[in-house]
């Protein structure tokens, strides 16, 4: 079968499209015929090696963490599951991901996929759906009522913020450019501020906010900025760079990291199924293109990584700077807008 790997960390030269031993299935796995899976910037922080001292990959590494497809075959002690599902999941960090024709899935990670939209386009919603679950209802503890200042609302991750948000009943104030104001707003977003108009902070002085999300890339002086506008007692959120750690008057600063969790995907499975939460795919790309895929990206995950070490320092600093080639940008890198699909 065919799937990009790479074979040591690096920048995304270190990727190749290549043949693959198609896999089988282990004890609880399941083998699944990959409909689609979607590039997401946690993909290129593994690949750099970022992580490698708590997430230590074996070579060579296929990537790609979120999953749609349909099971060819059931392993042993599988029991819930049949040949002809279709599901979805958000696979395991350090375990083979889904950038290939086929990958070998643990059971206990996948749920059914939406009925209701295409199969591949599901890929869209595992990591990004749960990091804005998580962040909305397990971190800022959100509820009815509250006000909340999403920032980055156009970004992947916003889009389903904005959605959860606005249905938990929650006032949504959203930034966003242009490019994406008319989208965000038909998600429930009560008020649009235009960050490339005016500063965030400049633009909503003297206003406060039960929880801030923080979805934009940042330095440790604007997160700082930014937790002035939550209220005392209220909770800075990012799934982006760190807050800082005693915000003081009582606000509890949190870095989410998006994690597996099967009912949760199960709840905004159901979602998209009753039209309640729309899945927004921004392009579509075979498989191979994934090479260029993390290299368009590469602007952009330079500058999170950069903004990363200023705020958590130590060894992550560190290594950014024994191994500057992992996350710089080539020359002729641009920006990668919304959530892009790899169809094998």
């Amino acid at each position: 079968m065919k799937a990009v790997r790479y074979h040591s960390y690096g920048g995304s030269d270190v990727l190749v499209y290549e043949e693959a031993d198609r896999p089988v299935p282990g004890v609880g796995h399941v083998v699944v015929r990959v409909a689609g899976t979607s590039y997401n910037d946690a993909d290129s922080g593994l690949r750099a090696g970022l992580r490698q001292d708590t997430l230590p990959l074996a070579f060579p590494h296929t990537p790609g963490l979120d999953l749609a497809g349909v099971i060819t075959e059931v392993g042993e002690e599988v029991s819930d599951w049949s040949v002809g599902d279709a599901v979805v999941a958000l696979l395991p960090t350090d375990a083979p991901g889904a950038a290939a024709e086929h990958v070998a899935a643990p059971a206990a990670a996948l749920a059914s996929a939406p009925r209701t939209v295409e199969l591949a386009d599901t890929a869209a919603l595992p990591l990004v759906g749960l990091t804005a679950w998580q962040a909305l209802f397990e971190h800022a503890g959100l509820k009815h009522g509250q006000n909340i200042l999403i920032n980055g609302a156009g970004s992947a991750v916003g889009g389903y913020a904005v959605q959860l948000a606005a249905q938990a009943g929650a006032t949504v104030t959203a930034t966003a450019s242009a490019r994406s104001r008319d989208r965000i707003r038909s998600y429930g977003a009560d008020r649009i501020v235009d960050y490339t108009v005016a500063p965030v902070v400049q633009a909503l002085a003297g206003q406060h906010f039960d929880v801030v999300l923080q979805l934009a890339p940042a330095g440790p002086e604007e997160n700082t900025q930014l937790v002035d506008l939550v209220v005392d007692g209220g909770a800075f959120v990012s799934v982006t760079t760190p807050g800082p750690q005693d915000a003081g008057r009582g606000v509890r600063t949190v870095h989410v990291f998006g994690r597996s969790d099967v009912a949760q995907l199960a709840e905004l499975v159901s979602r998209v199924d009753a039209g309640d939460l729309v899945i927004e795919v921004a392009e579509r790309l075979p498989l191979a293109d994934l090479v260029t895929v993390h290299a368009r990206a590469a602007g952009r995950f330079a500058r999170i990584a950069e903004l990363a070490a200023q705020a958590e320092g130590g060894d992550l600093a560190e290594r950014l700077r024994a191994d500057p080639a992992a996350v710089r940008a080539p020359a002729a890198a641009g920006e990668l807008a919304g959530k892009t699909l790899l169809i094998p």
